[in-house]
């Protein structure tokens, strides 16, 4: 993808759909979700994929109290409008607001976080609850429903595509998620340690000069995750840092950002082309 297009996906050009608001109820079963929905031009039914945020939450940090979809930050607003745009209907799913943390978490504040927002035990019940809201939909194809996150939103995505998930049992790519895509996630958690095996095809985009979490300890989960038989691809960027497709001017000046950026639309578009087309 050239840099011409890549901005043009960055800035929603050609996602004709309206973005709504939509409430669900988690899978924790007393949360009632805020959602928001990037639809794409014609009836359907079509393909989906459920956005997971980072600690950050799904919104700017200029919101200033007022948390709607016209606060959404720049990064979810983009990858919303491009799967829109290519056919997806993408739903991003705030799990810190309704339980009291719209503003999300701040850097190097990851021991001190409460539990009701955990990405090993909490989060993954709002991923099965967006999963069977989307399934109810009728412009929705109910088994091919795929799954991103970035950040703490990413170790969500890898507790949420294990086979010993929270909020379902014994998934399969047909009665979960087809496939998983985790953007430089933490992988010290204990919901990874010793053996763990992906369900689903999981595709995990590391930034090796990543300053908050360590890509070599992703690396060496992935050995594992991989020898117990996971359906993993990993992917390590050079030179790029903690979120790197961060639309923003200060992220995207760093060439090594740019062209991770670059890489991951084009990858991530392929990934979720071949395991959600059929």
């Amino acid at each position: 993808m050239r840099i011409a297009l890549l901005l043009a996906a960055l800035a929603g050009v050609g996602f004709a759909g309206d973005l709504k608001t939509v409430h669900f109820q988690s899978a924790d079963r007393k949360t009632r979700l805020t959602g928001y929905l990037f639809e794409p031009v014609g009836p359907g039914p079509h393909a989906a994929i459920v956005l997971l945020h980072g600690r950050a939450g799904p919104y700017s940090s200029l919101a200033k109290g007022v948390y709607t979809s016209a606060t959404l930050s720049k990064r979810h607003k983009s990858w919303g409008a491009y799967w829109a745009d290519r056919g997806y209907l993408a739903l991003l799913v705030d799990s810190f607001g309704p339980r009291g943390y719209p503003e999300g978490f701040q850097k190097g504040s990851y021991k001190d976080r409460p539990p009701e927002v955990s990405e090993q035990t909490v989060r993954p019940l709002d991923a099965y609850g967006a999963l069977r809201y989307l399934r109810g939909r009728r412009d929705v194809i109910a088994n091919r429903i795929g799954v991103q996150g970035w950040s703490n939103g990413a170790m969500t995505v890898l507790a949420t595509i294990s086979d010993q998930a929270p909020g379902i049992e014994s998934p399969t790519p047909e009665t979960g998620f087809r496939a998983a895509l985790a953007e430089y996630p933490g992988c010290g958690m204990d919901a990874v340690k010793g053996e763990y095996r992906s369900y689903a095809p999981l595709l995990m985009l590391l930034a090796a000069e990543d300053e908050e979490v360590s890509p070599k300890i992703c690396e060496s989960f992935a050995k594992r995750a991989k020898a117990a038989g996971s359906p993993l691809q990993t992917f390590v960027f050079p030179g790029a840092g903690h979120n790197y497709d961060d639309p923003g001017t200060k992220k995207q000046s760093v060439p090594a950002n740019r062209r991770a950026t670059e890489e991951t639309y084009r990858r991530a578009a392929a990934f979720f082309a071949k395991h959600l087309s059929q």
